[in-house]
């Protein structure tokens, strides 16, 4: 099945002429790059976005794989933090970053732009979409009927098990409940705490809410299950530090995991 996904998603980038990939670090972009890479050569340009709101991880993983595949790579900064529609942190943030992104992108080059969006992504909330319909961005995994298992198929077919284990990792302004500002000091306390949670208990999924009345770390439920009291306290007391020293104060809770949690979809702007 890997086999036939990629044969399909080359047979979507041949002959397509010059691409410009919005890559953000995880795997879908990741292995959509190291994909058109391989199909495309010199025809094609990686454009990797950096802000407060990507993880500093990412940006590093994808300046790796560069380096290591011979990638034409431009980092830029796509300017939605001097936008007061994205700031705002209202329902639809995400079409506001992808239309800096989009704009920013095709400032600079003269090709079709291409995302990581797979089938899976169009049966959820995306404002991004609307954004991409707008700046004419193809999406190659679902011109090729690929869904997100068949992305991690193909990172397996070619060798890339860090990118086909790789867990999603949204930006880190989805960690902040619709209607709260984005504030890059709360998001830069948002991936220490991440970073401190994934050391201390090797969970498989970990994300940092800020919320309107707590801060709220969600791991999954088995490493929930497996935190004592003891080490609840002190991981609490060191998040609650953490985000202090950013001008939150909240108290700290430890919940389960639940995807999207801090989006509202009935929200407004505050």
């Amino acid at each position: 099945m890997s086999t036939e996904s990629l044969a399909r998603l080359s047979a979507v980038m041949e002959g397509s002429g010059p691409l410009a990939v919005a890559v953000s670090g995880g795997v879908d972009s990741m292995t959509l790059s190291v994909v058109a890479h391989r199909v495309l050569g010199e025809d094609v340009q990686m454009y990797h976005a950096v802000s407060p709101a990507a993880p500093p991880d990412a940006t590093e993983r994808v300046q790796r794989y560069a380096e290591r595949h011979g990638w034409a790579l431009r980092i830029l900064d796509a300017g939605e933090f001097h936008d007061p529609a994205y700031v705002a942190n209202p329902v639809d943030r995400c079409f506001f970053c992808k239309t800096h992104l989009y704009s920013a992108i095709a400032r600079e080059v003269d090709a079709t732009l291409v995302s990581g969006t797979n089938t899976d992504d169009l049966s959820d909330y995306r404002p991004g979409l609307r954004a991409a319909e707008t700046h004419g961005v193809r999406h190659p995994y679902v011109e090729a009927a690929i869904d997100k298992a068949g992305v991690r198929g193909i990172a397996r077919h070619l060798g890339l098990d860090d990118l086909a284990e790789l867990p999603a990792a949204p930006c880190l302004s989805s960690r902040i409940e619709t209607g709260i500002a984005i504030d890059a000091d709360t998001l830069g306390a948002v991936y220490r705490c991440e970073r401190l949670i994934a050391q201390a208990l090797s969970p498989r999924t970990v994300r940092c809410r800020v919320r309107r009345d707590a801060v709220v770390v969600e791991v999954d439920a088995e490493s929930l299950t497996a935190l004592d009291g003891q080490q609840q306290a002190l991981l609490s007391g060191h998040v609650a530090a953490n985000f202090a020293r950013a001008g939150v104060e909240r108290p700290v809770k430890f919940e389960p995991y639940r995807m999207g949690s801090a989006f509202l979809r009935g929200a407004v702007d505050v």
